[in-house]
């Protein structure tokens, strides 16, 4: 007979079970309602360019890289401090001129059309989660319809370092990249604030029944970034932040109450921004896309969204349509480069990094290894090996198969 747990209770919305012992060890729930004053203390921090010294400058909080004055500098350095800006400093950062040839962006904005025009024929306009139909266009998933729509333009934007270096100085390796292109037209109105993917996701009472310290954790999963496709003055609504507030551990119990709300309303800022530069912050920032009050300019962006390779991703991606997409590109760029990186960085955008979950009887690891090969493994072998598209994709097709339970 199994052990009775008792009568259970609800505490802070989640199921804990009652002890008829005096409580010895604080609750592993947040207990007490978040605190407006403790969150104003956190968010009144300033940051300097003495803690930041690579930076070209800080505007309203926000540390800004100049990235064509920096091609000199040790990348491991600017990551040190990217990392520390977007764990205990003010959340977010401005890459300036992450894409400098205008060629891409158009090519991939031409793919971004088309795409949208192909939508539109068979599901009819549609917004999102935060804007209705007709104040914004989004197409879910930008990352594997860019791929399949544009193999020549994807293949030449995902190649760009920057986005790997800051991802890597986040999450560390075996990464997982996902977006969505946003195109916010006039009139557009500006959201609420938030915090984002996993439990910005998530219910006020389904986030309380997750610990304190996995509420905290949550945010080391996931990096969220903006490619402007346009250029963004401020009449068009850039996002809007509020430095430091992912200091706030209760956070992601507190975004959604009034009175955070407000203090948001009365304390973002915003930065323009030209087509080319990206923004980059914490998921647990407080931030919210503002009101586009042109009257004729769409504020185009493609928002990365990318995953640890310990976090599970908001969307799915189909690494085998993806290799067959773009295996050919993949191709010229290894006979052009050889395992360069770039196309390093191409891989790492089409491919799952890590191996797990996996099924261990079918993928034995190899001697004196613990972890058989990802699916970046396998087009690094193919590429070197140079595999036609029909292998690679037999070989992609037996990994998945070996890999389910």
């Amino acid at each position: 007979m199994a052990p009775s747990l008792g009568h259970v209770e609800t505490h802070n919305g989640a199921n804990v079970y009652a002890n008829t012992h005096p409580r010895r060890i604080p609750s592993r729930f947040f207990s007490e309602p978040p605190s407006l004053g403790a969150f104003q203390k956190i968010c009144s921090q300033t940051a300097s360019s003495s803690t930041y010294p690579l930076s070209s400058t800080i505007s309203k909080n926000i540390p800004i890289y100049n990235l064509s004055s920096l091609r000199n500098t040790h990348v491991s350095h600017l990551q040190d401090e990217w990392y520390h800006i977007l764990l205990s400093g003010p959340g977010v950062l401005v890459l300036k001129g992450m894409f400098t040839n205008q060629d891409i962006i158009n090519a991939t904005n031409n793919a971004f059309s088309q795409i949208i025009s192909s939508e539109r024929i068979i599901s009819g306009a549609k917004g999102d989660h935060f804007g209705a139909a007709g104040q914004n266009t989004r197409i879910w998933n930008s990352l594997q319809k860019h791929c399949i729509e544009s193999p020549e333009s994807f293949v030449e934007y995902y190649s760009n370092p920057w986005i790997h270096a800051i991802a890597e100085a986040w999450l560390g390796p075996s990464y997982r990249v996902t977006a969505q292109a946003n195109i916010v037209h006039p009139g557009g109105k500006a959201q609420t604030s938030h915090r984002d993917y996993h439990l910005g996701f998530q219910s006020t009472e389904a986030t309380a029944r997750f610990p304190r310290e996995m509420q905290i954790a949550s945010q080391l999963l996931t990096l969220q970034g903006a490619v402007a496709h346009s250029d963004m003055p401020a009449t068009s609504g850039p996002t809007r932040f509020l430095p430091f507030s992912q200091g706030f551990q209760e956070g992601f119990l507190a975004y959604r109450r009034g009175e955070f709300q407000q203090y948001f309303n009365e304390h973002w800022v915003s930065l323009e921004l030209e087509v080319g530069d990206a923004v980059f912050f914490n998921p647990a920032l407080f931030h919210a896309a503002g009101e586009n009050q042109t009257k004729d300019l769409d504020r185009w962006a493609n928002l990365l969204q990318i995953s640890s390779a310990f976090g599970k991703t908001m969307e799915s991606l189909d690494t085998k349509a993806m290799a067959e997409a773009c295996w050919d590109e993949m191709q010229k760029l290894y006979e052009a480069e050889g395992w360069s990186e770039r196309l390093q960085n191409v891989v790492k955008t089409v491919a799952e990094g890590y191996p797990f979950p996996t099924n261990l009887d079918r993928r034995v690891p190899g001697l004196g290894g613990m972890a058989p090969e990802s699916e970046q493994d396998l087009l690094e072998h193919g590429l070197r090996e140079h595999w036609n598209k029909a292998r690679v994709l037999q070989e992609i097709r037996s990994l998945n198969t070996d890999a389910a339970a």
